[in-house]
């Protein structure tokens, strides 16, 4: 049981999983920064009169365009 674990310690498992952490370290502190700007009062007040799901629904066509030429 030892020897797997220093074979994996060395090899490239070791590399992904610090690979992995880079990202989910760097995913989670991206998430953190959009918390702490987003929970600012400016901001709320700013983006309170944003109608959101228009956005949305003015995105769809754009969206479905890039896909049908991602397509080709």
């Amino acid at each position: 049981m030892p020897m797997q674990l220093t074979e994996h310690a060395n090899g490239q498992d070791s590399q992904d999983a610090r690979d992995t952490l880079f990202l989910m370290g760097g995913a989670a502190m991206v998430v953190f920064g959009a918390g702490l700007i987003l929970s600012t009062p400016m901001v709320r007040r700013l983006l309170g009169g944003l109608n959101a799901g228009g956005l949305v629904q003015a995105a769809i066509p754009d969206f479905q365009r890039y896909m049908k030429l991602r397509s080709m």
